[in-house]
């Protein structure tokens, strides 16, 4: 029998209706998950056992009296450190931060809350969640649970190790440059980059999203129509909108598809996850799609000056530190904002002017087509100890190539499964929407999940058999 933390959201909430299974069983349940993997994983930080029983045993008496407090009433949820809970500080995954409660739930978490779902924990990330990466100079070490000795990617690293491992059905991670999507890549689940603006985030930033990580497509569906829901702390979200979220399904004939191969700069792509996405195109065209080849969209001179950008960001953040918090940084980190002390305000601004150069070639890459595939990363992932596939701070950003530009020209994309490396690590496929067009991605990526070769068992390391 399947254990209840492993089941999706959408059956679990049926078998809630249904009485055949209570939110106590299932809190339970996940709990034991957690304190069984967390001495491999160090997926969390700041679990809240007594409290997360608390809530499962009303929601647990609401559900017997038929009166559901929302949607997802009961089901479990984690929420990325870097989203505030009430309460609890944000560490921000740094030995600098200090540890200040939050006095009120950011958007992502009110919305959960709201709708009923239970937050028993936050999930881990590097400093500042600067890396891809599972490497903190707060947390422990957060590592794959495909592969204990392998990065489960960043920067909602635990988010997405939490996910693989069955911590419960939803977790809330957010991406600046591919961070639900690179993770989710690397541990083999589904997570989706909402268009810029379509869930609601506080502090809102340029290309920043908060989105849903889940083993399948049918709970991010369910989680979107919850945190797509308005709030007015962010000043850059989008009118809200009435979508067919739970609406999954897509007519593939005359669908016009991309196939993108190449980055256009960073690392090359490993001839095992070409082979992947191209089965993946191939089952698209042979349901009536037509895929075609297309470009990449950035260029070295974007990559280098988002980098110049993010290292000048990140140098006045820092500077704001007295000296002794900035030296409990990451070497990494500090090894690579250091070039920024010697940039130019040219330097500067033409690198923030490479954000739009971005968005306005992700927007002539698009012209003629539906949706795009390409790899989610370029590689796959590589040593835990690692904060990057080169670990090299004067190349960080090698590997993002895929994903960034949609986080800088508001298109929503996705990360699912769509295959495994020679050594049986995941490989993430990507499915980049129209502008705005979020259920579009979910609805091919549902069609993904229907068509792709069958999955194999989800990891359980913990586990001495």
């Amino acid at each position: 029998m399947i254990d209840p933390c492993d089941l999706g959201a959408v059956p679990m909430l049926a078998a809630f209706r249904q009485r055949t299974l209570s939110p106590l069983e299932v809190m339970r349940s996940v709990l034991d998950r957690m304190q069984a993997a967390e001495p491999l994983l160090a997926a969390t930080w700041a679990p809240e056992p007594e409290a997360a029983l608390t809530a499962a045993r009303a929601s647990e008496a609401r559900w017997f009296a038929g009166r559901p407090l929302g949607p997802l009433d009961g089901v479990p949820v984690t929420i990325k450190e870097l989203i505030a809970t009430k309460g609890y500080p944000k560490p921000l995954g740094t030995a600098a931060t200090e540890l200040v409660p939050s006095v009120e739930d950011a958007p992502p978490a009110a919305r959960m809350r709201e709708a009923g779902a239970i937050i028993f924990a936050r999930t881990t990330v590097p400093d500042y969640g600067m890396l891809s990466s599972g490497l903190s100079s707060f947390h422990r070490l957060s590592r794959n649970p495909w592969d204990v000795t392998r990065n489960p990617g960043g920067s909602s690293a635990g988010a997405a190790a939490a996910a693989a491992a069955g911590y419960g059905p939803l977790h809330v991670g957010t991406d600046i440059g591919g961070s639900v999507r690179l993770p989710a890549g690397w541990c083999g689940i589904y997570a989706l980059k909402p268009s810029n603006g379509r869930v609601p985030i506080d502090p809102p930033y340029y290309g920043r999203i908060a989105g849903p990580m889940t083993r399948s497509v049918a709970d991010s569906a369910l989680m979107m129509a919850v945190l797509s829901r308005p709030d007015e702390r962010d000043h850059m979200s989008l009118p809200p909108a009435d979508l067919p979220w739970q609406d999954l399904a897509i007519d593939m004939r005359g669908l016009r598809i991309g196939l993108m191969l190449e980055a256009g700069c960073g690392l090359a792509v490993d001839p095992a996850i070409t082979q992947a996405v191209q089965a993946a195109a191939q089952a698209f065209s042979d349901a009536g799609a037509i895929v075609e080849p297309v470009g990449p969209v950035i260029s070295r001179q974007m990559l280098d000056g988002l980098d110049r950008f993010w290292r000048t960001r990140f140098l006045y953040e820092m500077e704001k530190l007295p000296p002794e918090r900035q030296e409990r940084i990451l070497p990494y980190i500090r090894d690579w904002v250091a070039a920024a002390r010697d940039y130019s305000a040219m330097d500067v601004y033409t690198g923030q002017d490479q954000m739009l150069a971005m968005k306005q070639a992700a927007r002539d890459v698009f012209d003629g087509f539906d949706f795009i595939l390409s790899p989610t990363s370029p590689v796959p992932t590589y040593p835990a100890e690692w904060a990057s596939p080169l670990n090299d701070p004067a190349r960080p950003f090698e590997h993002i190539g895929f994903t960034v530009a949609w986080n800088m020209s508001d298109h929503p994309a996705a990360s699912i499964n769509c295959g495994y490396m020679p050594d049986g690590m995941p490989i993430g496929l990507q499915i980049v929407g129209r502008r705005f067009d979020d259920v579009g991605v979910l609805r091919l990526s549902r069609f993904h999940e229907t068509i792709r070769p069958a999955q194999r068992p989800w990891p359980t390391p913990w586990r001495q058999d």
